[in-house]
Formats: structure tokens, C-alpha cells, sequence
């Protein structure tokens, strides 16, 4: 019988509900603050400008009031093998979670816990819906109250009815003996900041601020000053453009080395346990239950220096969730790949020989992309003439493009497992438990029969929805050699009688 004791949230939770909604609301805030002139003009009646300051600091107090009745009326225990919660003031609400659907619990670590030792757990369940309603957040616990909810759920998942005793000595969360599988060193995390594109990120990111203050920009002054620089020459011009690139580069690799700072795999209970973070630490874990197929991907400039990303399409989840693709390997050496996913996925084979795509399939992979760009090519070059007759080099790069998804295009069948490589830029390697796959589909065109070849589908199970990975134009006997690879075999029916097959 689970414990029915109430347990409450560290009081430093009020103080992390009050700075999330804060954060939330703070360019609003900012916003009407610049708008209103910053508590009025000179010109106004000084009364006036305390009414403006008054109003902000009532806000601010109703949020940090806010926070502490959060924190007040946040209750959690365990009981007839779930996780049950209740919180609210006017409105009290109760949430129950079976244990048994509970699928993964991943704690963080920010600057507010790590002084007091807390950490924040969020709880995922199997199959949440898109609203999220049957997950969890506990805003501050102490980690061996994080590491008691684990050993509840492992009992009730284990149908144990043994009553956890107070004499027992909770393990720590972070299991220092662990042997890491995997950690990433400064020299790779430097590249993987480095070439992880983060300057279209950091961009958007100063777009949408900059939206928030279109009301107060000055767009037509900057356009003025704009129009004086260019007049300085070209050579100005790039420098100029050289250093906000520089900027953006130097700020998105800051960001990167951040986020991912001491990055560590560990396997432990059927899990996959990833650390990551300076400023805020995550512990993100994955049962490998939910892993349903693996990905090695490599971009032109990581295949040029032998580096690749390896990701992991997780099942379940929800609308909301962000990471429906996990990266299990944010950037790793291609030669040491094998050796740390032989030790979390031994069933698997990692060394697959390929069978490629016919030669005559070779028209198919530039063909289609000849179509759409004649007209508009055709209506670049007259239009934008001589400038715009450039635009024919779309056509050779798109032919040489072709040809290298056909050369990188191939799959390889074992008995319980199916690789596929392809390339769009990037070229992607996947595998595939068959148990996993949950619905393979032959497509065929008319050029297609003509060729005698065929498309493989193959979809398998991504956050909610789906993963679909294609092979393209193979052999239309090895099109039907996978379908019948896939295919359930069929038990033959028994005569009860005579105990023999039915014939």
C-alpha cells in the first residue's frame, strides 16, 4: 500500500512561478512601458507618471502573489498506484497519473535549484493528448523526493506490494559510479557549435523582438542612415555585414556551448539518460521501449569532416512536445558511432552492406525538379535579363544533386531489421526494428512500370503522429521481396481433432 502523505513543493518555487510568467510577460510589459513614454512626458503632470509606475508595480506584486499561492495550494502523493496531484485557489483541481503510463520522468536542473539542491521533474505519459493534460510538472522537489517517485513507479510497474520502509536510503539521482557511455568533448562541442546553424535561429530570434517595438522603431531614420553608409562604397558595406555575421556566429556558438555543455549518455534500468547544460543542467530520460528507429545524419560540410548527428524517433508524446526527434548524438565522429550505439541497441546490425538503386532509376531523382524549373527559369531570364540567366545553373547543379541521391540511395533486409539510406541534402541513414515499422506501402507510377521499379514507404511511430521514410526507385523485385519481408506470418490453421495442419 502506497503512501497517502502530502508532500509540498520547495518554497523556492514561488519565487520560479513568479520569474516564468514574468518572463512571458516581460516584452509586453516593456512594450506598454516605451509606448506610454516611460511613465510620461515632460510635459505631463508629475501625478500622472506615479499612476503609470503604481499600475506596473501592482502587476508585478499580483504576479508574485500569484506565485505563492501556486506554491501554497501545490500538493502531491501516491496512492493506489498513481501519481495524484491537486492545486488550485477558487477552483481546486486534482489530477491522477497511473504509474503504469508513465513513460519517462526528466528532471532539470536551473540556477535556482542547484544552490538548494532541487530539481524540476516533468512527468511524460504514454499517448498524452495534444493539450497535455495527463503530464506533470513539479517546479521544485528535492532530489531524493525526485528519486522516490521513480522507485514508486518502478513498484507499482513491477507489481511489487512491498511498502517503501523509512529505513531505506534513497540512492542519489545522479548515480556518480555510472560509467558514462558517451560524453562529448570540448573539441566536438566547439564544432558542433560551431556548424549548427545557429545564426538563422539567432536572427529569427532578433526579428521577432524587433517586432514587438515596431510601434517606437524609428524604421525611417535607420533607412536614412542605411542609404548615408552605403554611399561610403562596397568595401564598408561587407566589412559591415562581415561583423553582424561575426556577431551572430560568436552569439549562436555562446548559446550552443551552453546548452550543450557536458553532454553525457548513460544507460541504466532500460533507460537511455542524457545530461546536458551549464547554466541550466537537463536529465532527460528515454525508455528504450519507446525508441522505434534511429538516425545517423550527416550534412555536406560534417560527411566532408567525418562528423554526423545521430537521432532517435521516440513514440508518443504530444502536439506541444518540441523533441518528438530526439538527439542522441548531437555530433560524434562517424568511426566512433558504431561503437556507442552497439552498447545501447546490441540487437542491432551497424554495419549493413547496401543494395543500391538500378542505374536506369537515375532520371527519376532529377527529372521531376527539370519540370518545375523551366518556367521558372524561362521567366527569370525575361524578366531580370542578363542577370537573370543565372538562373540556368539550376539546372546542371540540379542534375549533379541527382546523381548523388542516387548514388547515396539503398536499403539492407535482415531478418528482424531494415536499414534505408537516401539523401535530399543531407544524407540520412536509418534504422528500423521490423516490429517497429507499423505500416509499409509500395508506390508505383506510370514511368515507374515502364522502368519496372518501384518507391518503398515505410512509417513507423514519431511523437504522435508519424515518421515516413521512402526507398526510392528500387528494383520492382526487391520492392516485393521487402512486402513480403514485412508481411505477418501466418500460423496454419489446426484440425483440433486430428492435432495436424489443415491442408
Amino acid at each position: 500500500m502506497m503512501s497517502k502523505e502530502k508532500y509540498k513543493l520547495h518554497p523556492i518555487s514561488a519565487l520560479i512561478n513568479f520569474i516564468k510568467v514574468l518572463k512571458d510577460m516581460i516584452v509586453p510589459l516593456v512594450v506598454v512601458v516605451a509606448v506610454n513614454g516611460f511613465g510620461g512626458s515632460a510635459d505631463s503632470d508629475g501625478w500622472s507618471s506615479y499612476i503609470t509606475y503604481s499600475i506596473y508595480g501592482v502587476v508585478l506584486i499580483f504576479l508574485l502573489v500569484s506565485g505563492i499561492i501556486k506554491w501554497k495550494r501545490f500538493r502531491y502523493w501516491f496512492e493506489e498506484e498513481e501519481l495524484r496531484i491537486e492545486y488550485g485557489l477558487f477552483v481546486k483541481k486534482k489530477r491522477y497519473i497511473p504509474f503504469e503510463r508513465i513513460q519517462s520522468l526528466n528532471y532539470t536542473e536551473g540556477i535556482f535549484h542547484r544552490p538548494f539542491g532541487l530539481v524540476k521533474v516533468k512527468v511524460e505519459t504514454a499517448g498524452g493528448g495534444p493539450t497535455k493534460e495527463a503530464d506533470a510538472e513539479l517546479t521544485a522537489i528535492s532530489k531524493l523526493k525526485a528519486d522516490q517517485i521513480k522507485k514508486e513507479m518502478m513498484q507499482a510497474k513491477n507489481k511489487q506490494t512491498t511498502e517503501l520502509e523509512e529505513t531505506v536510503v534513497v540512492q542519489e539521482l545522479i548515480k556518480e559510479e555510472t560509467r558514462p557511455i558517451f560524453h562529448m568533448s570540448m573539441k566536438d562541442l566547439f564544432v558542433l557549435a560551431s556548424t549548427s546553424g545557429g545564426i538563422g535561429v539567432f536572427f529569427s530570434g532578433l526579428a521577432i523582438f524587433a517586432s514587438q517595438f515596431s510601434n517606437i522603431i524609428p524604421y525611417e531614420l535607420i533607412y536614412d542612415e542605411i542609404v548615408v553608409f552605403i554611399r561610403f562604397g562596397v568595401l564598408m558595406v561587407a566589412l559591415a555585414v562581415f561583423a553582424v555575421l561575426l556577431v551572430a556566429w560568436v552569439v549562436s556558438v555562446v548559446l550552443t556551448l551552453i546548452n550543450y555543455y557536458d553532454f553525457t549518455i548513460r544507460v541504466e534500468d532500460d533507460e537511455i539518460i542524457l545530461t546536458r547544460g551549464l547554466l541550466e543542467k537537463k536529465k532527460i530520460t528515454i525508455p528504450l521501449s519507446r525508441i522505434q528507429g534511429i538516425r545517423v545524419v550527416e550534412n555536406p560540410l560534417r560527411q566532408l569532416t567525418g562528423y554526423a548527428t545521430v537521432i532517435v524517433d521516440s513514440a508518443g508524446g504530444s502536439m506541444a512536445e518540441k523533441d518528438e526527434k530526439i538527439r542522441l548524438l548531437p555530433l560524434i565522429k562517424k568511426t566512433k558511432i558504431n561503437p556507442v550505439l552497439m552498447q545501447i541497441f546490441p540487437d542491432l546490425q551497424f554495419e549493413p552492406s547496401f543494395k543500391k538503386v538500378p542505374n536506369r532509376s537515375r532520371k527519376f531523382f532529377y527529372r521531376l525538379d527539370f519540370l518545375w524549373m523551366i518556367p521558372v527559369a524561362a521567366a527569370v531570364s525575361y524578366f531580370f535579363y542578363p542577370f537573370g540567366l543565372l538562373s540556368l545553373l539550376l539546372f546542371p547543379l540540379s542534375y549533379v544533386l541527382g546523381i548523388w541521391q542516387k548514388k547515396t540511395a539503398g536499403f539492407y533486409i535482415e531478418e528482424q531489421q531494415l536499414v534505408v539510406q537516401y539523401r535530399v541534402i543531407n544524407k540520412v541513414t536509418v534504422w528500423m526494428e521490423k516490429k517497429r515499422i507499423q505500416a509499409m506501402t509500395e508506390r508505383t507510377t506510370y514511368f515507374q512500370k515502364r522502368a519496372n521499379v518501384s518507391s518503398i514507404i515505410t512509417t513507423i511511430k514519431s511523437g504522435v503522429a508519424g515518421a515516413a521514410t521512402t526507398i526510392p526507385h528500387i528494383e520492382k523485385a526487391d520492392a516485393e521481396k521487402l512486402l513480403d519481408w514485412y508481411e505477418p506470418i501466418r500460423k496454419p490453421k489446426i484440425d483440433i481433432e486430428k492435432e495436424q495442419p489443415l491442408t
